[in-house]
């Protein structure tokens, strides 16, 4: 993901500088457009809340279960929260009038022409079958040469449909709420003279505001879901909101030219990062391959020289023989067991290193990998003891693999075990997983190392030798090896040693199979 993030970056620098250098004066035109229309946006939305804020106030008082009290319950706090709201009228399905509450006082004679002009013509002229239930709806039109704006929504009450009309007086929000709304104020807290607001109707009359500045040009928004036949007009005069807009926009350009250098400089870091590790990872490679023909050449001569000697007679007695053959099969078993390390992990480089996991007793299986080693064990005189718990459990293993990871770790202590020492090996039961501890009393692992030799490559310092004994020969793979095995059964690897008195190496394996992962 790194290349394409780079170019990317790069992509988005060189853009934005070439249109800033060519394209200045259209980008300066462009950020008073856009300025202007989301002010135009934000005014016409202040509208539209204050009138639904009252309309959801209505919502509340005009419940179909409590029509008697309907002028009780919203009369003396409708000055307060529903300054607009001239009526309340609740119908039933029949489009009967059930409750009808009003702010008139004396003045019947519109009220009741308003009601009739709703149940004859405005009904007709509503969503009412397309509309969901409690859904607030508006309807915006002039009738008769008079403009009306209704809030309407349906109430589902004990299986019957009700009606709630509220009717908003026009002429309260053209006088009261919109000079509340779009009055700019100067700085010295008077409205200003001249105004860069107004709303006008359906044929551009001027229905609030004064006439905008001729000579410039205006953005129009119609409100959204009230008095959505009008429109709210703004004209892009200079002021402190708008130079403030622009440099907003200003701000954000230069923010996303800085994140796309911030992107170059990090994505070249981290390519540096990456051929340094690669760097290092083709030497460790390199130190591989030298190890790993070592040992290859080392246990292949010992082989050829004494069947050399075996094939010409050169041994003159049985135990000779004997011993000759003895350091030829233990010389095989270890050549064997390299190859097999590097067949393994050459899988594991590739992703295949998938193991077949089948029930099988963990003890039978460390048993006879420590038996593999034994006759080596005794020929360099150390002491290998096994110590497994009984009625251990049957576990999910791959016991090839298994018994790869024990000889490894049982070779490992071996190559630092002096004479006469003794190498512990213990399969146990702990929570849910079989342990298996390889315990050694060699010079001990230091705390720097302890997870770095289970990386591919990398060898301890210890196994450059201490002077008191030759340098121990590997090929910097048998533990990597271990912990992907480890791992592919649901358990892990680690080391427990302090420097000096020996170290004991852990490979925990599930009690029940781990899901396989991709």
């Amino acid at each position: 993901m790194l290349l394409p993030a780079v170019l990317i970056a790069v992509g988005v620098l060189a853009y934005f500088t070439f249109r800033t250098t060519l394209q200045l004066e259209t980008l300066r035109q462009q950020s008073v457009l856009e300025s202007t229309l989301g002010l135009a946006t934000e005014k016409a939305d202040r509208l539209d809340k204050r009138l639904i804020t009252e309309d959801n106030v209505v919502i509340a008082i005009a419940d179909p279960a409590h029509l008697p009290e309907l002028t009780e319950r919203w009369l003396p706090t409708a000055q307060r929260e529903t300054p607009t709201v001239r009526a309340i009228l609740v119908l039933d399905a029949s489009r009967t009038v059930l409750a009808f509450a009003s702010r008139a006082g004396g003045a019947w004679s519109d009220e009741e022409g308003f009601r009739r002009l709703l149940v004859e013509r405005m009904l007709g002229d509503m969503e009412l079958g397309e509309q969901p239930v409690d859904q607030l709806r508006h309807l915006h039109r002039e009738y008769a040469g008079q403009s009306y704006l209704v809030s309407y929504w349906q109430h589902d009450v004990i299986g019957k449909r009700y009606l709630v009309v509220a009717w908003h007086d026009i002429g309260r929000i053209v006088k009261d709420t919109l000079p509340s709304l779009y009055t700019e104020i100067a700085l010295g807290g008077a409205p200003q003279t001249q105004s860069r607001v107004n709303v006008v109707d359906e044929e551009g009359r001027i229905i609030f505001g004064p006439p905008l500045r001729s000579g410039e040009f205006t953005v129009g928004v119609r409100f959204p879901t009230t008095l959505y036949n009008w429109r709210l007009q703004v004209s892009p005069t200079a002021s402190e909101e708008l130079t403030a807009r622009v440099q907003s926009r200003k701000t954000l350009e230069l923010v996303f030219v800085t994140l796309s250098c911030v992107v170059i400089v990090a994505g070249v870091a981290t390519i540096l990062l990456a051929v340094e590790k690669e760097r290092r990872l083709n030497a460790l490679k390199s130190e591989f391959i030298a190890n790993v023909s070592h040992e290859l050449k080392t246990p292949l001569a010992l082989v050829r020289m004494f069947a050399e000697m075996l094939q010409t007679g050169r041994v003159k007695s049985d135990e000779k023989r004997q011993e000759y053959l003895e350091i030829i099969v233990g010389e095989s078993e270890r050549l064997s067991s390299l190859i097999e390390n590097v067949l393994d992990f050459a899988k594991v480089e590739k992703g295949k290193g998938a193991y077949e996991l089948a029930e099988g007793h963990m003890g039978d299986v460390v048993a006879r990998a420590v038996q593999v080693l034994k006759y080596r064990a005794e020929r360099e005189q150390v002491t290998l003891t096994l110590e497994v718990d009984d009625a251990l459990p049957p576990v999910p293993i791959d016991e090839r693999a298994i018994q790869l990871a024990v000889i490894n770790l049982i070779d490992n202590a071996l190559k630092y075990a002096n004479s006469g020492e003794i190498v512990t090996v213990g399969v146990k039961r702990e929570k849910g997983f079989i342990a298996l501890r390889v315990s050694d009393k060699g010079p001990g692992v230091a705390p720097e190392d302890r997870e770095r030799i289970f990386e591919r490559f990398v060898r301890g310092s210890t196994a450059s030798g201490d002077g008191s004994k030759p340098a121990a020969r590997g090929s910097g793979i048998g533990l990597a090896l271990v912990k992907h095995i480890a791992q592919s059964h649901g358990g892990r690897a680690w080391v427990e040693s302090e420097v000096g008195k020996g170290s004991t190496f852990v490979v925990t394996v599930a009690i029940v199979a781990p899901q396989p992962t991709s």
